[in-house]
């Protein structure tokens, strides 16, 4: 407390003006503090309570709270007993001599004989405090602590007479002086800020994307906007805090209470409560508005009402009128204007607050006398409920509600000033959604003006860009597919190697363990149900026994499947159903029983009457449910544990973390663990010991990482991002917050994650500059630290452990999970560290790189890592942009690494256990390259077809001549296909694929121009053809690529046939994937 500064000014002139108030009461509820001799203020330290009047009062005068300490006011002095470091605090107005102003005693505690001497001298002050007789207390606190509890203790053996002083003493804080005001105007915009750019904002946007988002996750959001700076600016935000949950309420359920609590039901799209309020510097405010999504009239003209109703309001508040007055009018108001409405109005119309959210005997209700004095601040709030909408055509839109309120300060004249000035008319807060016919109209004017806008571009710009390019990359497009060639040659070869070297691994499979409950029938339990033939659970030994033919069997809790129970009847029937050889098994489960051919029992079935017959204490049911209810416990325990030691059987044993003793370790404090340690985040410290990292967090829990175990170690700075981090993938993964992990990151957040650019006025705003050269420095600040911190760690460990800094030049988009991230490479991996889970790719695992969905007219492809050990699933990376095809490529071929891409999703899984099954066939029948064999077939046929194409005219001859060779094949083809064309035409997509259009081509060439004999199958006339299909083109580049699809996929049928069924079909790798239907084009033509 010695830091902090206690305002003695402040304290002198409230101190003062209670007393004199005390002395000579000027105001109506000082009668109560004329028979008080004494007055006493006991704050405990309880952090639930977080309103109180001891609490309130000792903030007023002290500008702070004083937890566990007794203020005592006597006629003439003031008594403080506290621990020293508070009276070290109070020493600074131990001395003020003033007229008016009590002496301050300050009484140190003495727990050696738990203040019994403090507590005599405080009650002797006490009883020679005029007559001695009264006391004056809060009546509604509740001081708990074992100090405070002393204290109620040592005063029991006295007579005092205890007076309730909270509404007097509440009156004479309820004037606020310059200070408080400023600091409830500060709360007041605090809570306008977040109301209007959190709030607000965040409601539109639901309502317009149609989401589903809980009453409660929306009022979680407002309190986690409370420290943004985003959303306060301005503010000191370690004084801010929330005067109450923020309450979120729609759908029909409304409670017009500060009490209420946001519910998890969906957020309604019709009449939506909002309530919030910001303390600063304890001092409170309050916001309260409703929106209306497509509201009616009635809606309209009952809001409309309520506004004008709370503007009566705060026309009444003025110096010298009655709350009950004030209240008593405004009913009068509603009665003469909709009287149908008054009883669905809120019993009070506001209440004054301060350090209090509610000052309860201050309130605009018909009870409350008080008078309204300058300076007050009240929490003006109006509201109607359970009101009908009749046109609603949902459940949740019949009933609703509405509510407004501000918080208002009281001046010399009415109206008193809003000091939360948010619009509320219904222009501001009224939601109406377009029809989609509306949007459609919109969106079409759009649409037009972007295609004229493309129209006035033209073509010739963009082919003269593409001409250049093509003329730059050409040779850097040659030079890296011959070095592609270079690399395929290499890698069946050094898989072969490998794998030679390696020799068979085979996976073990899993065994169910042969658990055994008792070894001898004497550990059977003695139990009254045993004995009874009663269904009986040994918790002890996890084993369930059951009687069958009339013996006690006894079975692991590990052999019951599942069990159910239903009532029929008279009778209650217990169903357990046992693991046995067939039986569906879980993912955690063996597969192989110790005993397969043993006999098993499958399920057994017990019934039990409901019925208690005569002298029976329970119903003979009750051993059944008994039965159920414990197998359930005794399961969940079991599969519990197990799960556990699933989760450690392949932990690598660690080597013991050698501390070292040297101040001069290197060191970052302040970071924060990810994966967290446990469900809350903490912040801790990351030390570099003789053999390892040491991560210590602010509660104690510690993180071992060995420098041996690390696999690789990054360290993205902060530039371009949010965080600055240190990541660690780690060769075997350690076990912390009961997981195992591989990846382990240590980071800490730099800056605003979002710049709010409404937020100021002027562009050159002074605090704004500040804000931003105050995060530049942090930023090289941090950055200069954790960069002496990786350097120190290398040099310590002699290079063993070396940083990698991603390139964010060389960064693309992807989406290796649910959502897009940035990929950056490293002199070894790809990774993304910045979101999580992260990704980690370490380049020197990898095998090869498939694209797949590789076709000119997708937006995306995706990107297969494909490793050297062929028992690791393969990893993807989904949608990245086909404009980066070519970047991603370059990368690659920099690193080394092979790369191949394909028009089709593979069905991995089955190629890797095609692969593994039979490795050594694999590569005699071509390895990897069947991933290419599409493309190599166009490459190697492209110069002959082109020559083909140019030289060949069919003629009378020719077909004559090639007829006799090629007329059975062709006609078994055409039969073959015809047969085909149904089946082919129901699975795919609408529309004629290749082999359709070649058939039709050939039938037509039959029909017109060789009416005496068979037309040659294998060649036609590429002009014809493109005439009877509907899908040519008129370009000659179509008919080409038309005749290379068709050689391109009858050299591929033949290569297959010699390489074996695994290389049949590019189609039977292929993943159930919706793509588009050059997809299906495809996989018919590898059919042929």
């Amino acid at each position: 407390m010695s830091n902090y500064v206690l305002d003695k000014d402040t304290f002198l002139r409230r101190i003062k003006r209670l007393y004199s108030e005390w002395r000579e009461p000027t105001l109506a509820h000082d009668d109560i503090l004329k028979k008080v001799d004494c007055i006493m203020c006991v704050v405990g330290v309880d952090e639930d309570i977080v309103y109180s009047k001891s609490r309130a009062l000792e903030i007023w005068l002290l500008g702070y709270e004083l937890t566990d300490t007794i203020s005592i006011f006597t006629k003439d002095s003031v008594y403080f007993l506290a621990s020293k470091k508070k009276i070290e605090f109070l020493k600074q107005i131990e001395n003020c001599k003033e007229d008016g102003v009590p002496d301050i005693k300050l009484l140190l505690r003495d727990r050696n004989n738990k203040d019994k001497d403090n507590f005599d001298k405080l009650k002797e002050a006490m009883k020679s405090s005029n007559k001695g007789k009264t006391l004056g207390v809060f009546a509604k606190d509740l001081a708990s602590s074992e100090f405070c509890d002393s204290w109620k203790a040592a005063l029991k053996s006295e007579s005092f007479e205890n007076i309730d002083v909270g509404a007097p003493l509440a009156y004479i804080m309820c004037t606020k002086d310059e200070s408080e005001i400023n600091n409830i105007r500060k709360a007041s915009l605090v809570s306008v800020d977040i109301f209007n750019k959190y709030l607000k904002d965040e409601i539109m946007d639901i309502i317009d994307s149609d989401k589903k988002i809980k009453h409660s996750k929306l009022s979680e959001g407002v309190e986690s906007a409370l420290t943004d700076k985003k959303y306060v600016s301005g503010v000191d935000t370690s004084v801010l805090e929330m005067c109450y949950t923020p309450i979120i309420q729609s759908g029909g359920s409304y409670s017009l209470k500060f009490s209420a609590l946001s519910d998890k039901n969906y957020l309604h799209f019709g009449a939506i409560v909002c309530s919030l309020g910001a303390r600063y510097k304890f001092y409170c405010s309050n916001i309260s508005r409703t929106f209306l999504v497509n509201p009616t009239d009635t809606m309209q003209e009952n809001y409309n009402f309520l506004v004008n109703v709370q503007e009566e309001i705060l026309k009444l508040l003025k110096p010298g009128a009655k709350l009950n007055e004030i209240y008593d009018t405004t009913v009068e108001y509603i009665k003469k204007e909709k009287p149908k409405l008054q009883d669905n109005f809120t019993k009070t119309f506001g209440f004054a607050m301060g350090i209090e959210f509610r000052e309860n005997s201050i309130v605009i209700g018909p009870k409350c006398h008080a008078e309204v004095r300058k300076n007050m601040v009240f929490n003006v709030n109006v509201g109607i409920a359970n009101l009908t909408n009749t046109e609603a055509s949902e459940k949740e839109g019949k009933t609703y509600a509405l509510f407004v309120g501000d918080t208002v300060l009281v001046g010399d004249t009415a109206p008193a000033n809003i000091m939360t000035p948010s619009k509320k008319k219904i222009k501001n807060i009224g939601i109406f959604i377009k029809d989609d016919s509306e949007e459609e109209d919109g969106d079409e004017k759009e649409e037009v003006k972007e295609d004229k806008s493309s129209e006035i571009l033209g073509r010739s710009k963009r082919n003269a860009v593409l001409e250049n390019k093509l003329r730059t990359e050409t040779n850097t497009e040659e030079k890296r597919k011959q070095h592609q060639k270079e690399l395929a040659q290499l890698l069946n070869e050094k898989a072969k190697e490998r794998l030679a070297k390696q020799g068979e691994s085979k996976e073990v499979e899993k065994v169910r363990k042969n658990t055994v409950s008792y070894k001898s029938v004497s550990q059977m339990p003695r139990e009254p149900e045993v004995k009874e033939l009663k269904l009986y659970v040994d918790k002890k030994y996890e084993t369930v026994i059951l009687p069958i033919f009339g013996i006690p069997v006894p079975f692991h809790i590990s052999t019951i499947k599942n069990i159910s129970q239903s009532v029929e009847g008279e009778y209650t029937y217990l169903r357990i159903n046992f693991f046995h050889p067939g039986a569906t098994m879980g993912r955690n489960e063996g597969g192989l029983y110790p005993q397969p051919e043993a006999t098993f029992l499958k399920e057994v079935t017990y019934r039990s009457s409901n019925v208690k017959e005569h002298g029976e204490v329970t119903a003979p049911s009750a051993n059944l449910n008994n039965t159920f209810r414990l197998i359930k416990e005794v399961q969940k325990r079991f599969k519990t544990r197990e799960a556990e030691e699933r989760e450690k059987e392949d932990l690598v044993k660690q080597d013991t973390l050698i501390l070292s003793q040297n101040k001069g370790n290197p060191k970052l404090k302040d970071l924060y663990i990810r994966p967290n340690i446990v469900t809350k985040r903490m912040t801790g410290s990351l030390e570099a010991h003789t053999n390892g990292f040491r991560y210590v967090s602010v509660r104690g829990d510690k993180v071992d990482i060995l420098y041996n175990n690390i696999k690789s170690a990054f360290f993205q700075p902060c530039d371009g991002e949010m965080i600055i981090l240190l990541h660690f993938h780690l060769k075997h993964a350690i076990m912390f917050g009961k997981k195992k992990h591989v990846d382990v990151q240590f980071y800490t957040e730099v800056g605003e994650i979002t710049t709010d650019l409404g937020k100021h006025q002027h562009m050159h705003d002074r605090d704004d500059l500040a804000a931003e050269q105050a995060e530049r420095e942090l930023r090289h600040k941090l950055k200069t630290a954790f960069k002496s911190f990786c350097e120190k760690v290398e040099s310590m460990t002699k290079q063993q452990v070396e940083f990698d800094t991603p390139f964010r030049e060389l960064g693309f988009p992807g989406a290796p999970f649910r959502s897009t991230v940035t990929l950056q490479p490293t002199s070894g991996s790809l990774v993304n560290l910045t979101e999580w889970p992260p990704f980690v790719i370490t380049l020197d695992d990898v095998e090869l790189v498939h694209f797949e969905r590789v076709q000119f007219h997708l937006r995306n492809f995706d990107m297969i890592f494909v490793f050297k050990d062929y028992q690791r699933k393969v990893a993807m990376v989904n949608a990245i942009p086909m404009n980066l095809l070519d970047h991603v490529k370059e990368w690659l071929n920099s690193c080394d690494i092979r790369y191949s891409e394909g028009i089709q999703s593979l069905n991995w899984a089955k190629i890797m256990k095609t692969i593994t099954d039979d490795p050594e066939g694999f590569f005699e029948q071509g390895g990897w390259t069947f991933l290419d064999a599409d493309s190599g077939s166009e490459d190697e046929n492209e110069e002959e077809e082109s020559e083909e194409d140019e030289a060949y005219e069919p003629t009378d001859i020719e077909s004559d001549e090639e007829s006799d060779e090629d007329d059975s094949e062709y006609s078994e083809a055409s039969e073959d296909e015809s047969d085909d064309s149904e089946e082919l035409g129901s699975d795919e997509e609408s529309g004629k694929d290749w082999s359709d259009l070649e058939r039709e081509a050939a039938e037509e060439d039959r029909n017109q121009e060789y009416t005496d004999d068979k037309p040659n199958g294998k060649h036609f006339d590429s002009k014809k053809h493109s005439k009877s299909s509907k899908h040519s083109s008129k370009d000659k580049h179509h008919d080409r690529s038309r005749d290379k699809h068709h050689s391109s996929s009858s050299s591929h049928k033949d290569r297959s046939k010699d390489k074996g069924s695994h290389h049949s079909s590019s189609s039977s790798h292929k993943r159930s994937r919706d793509d588009s239907r050059d997809h299906g084009h495809k996989s018919k033509k590898s059919r042929h």
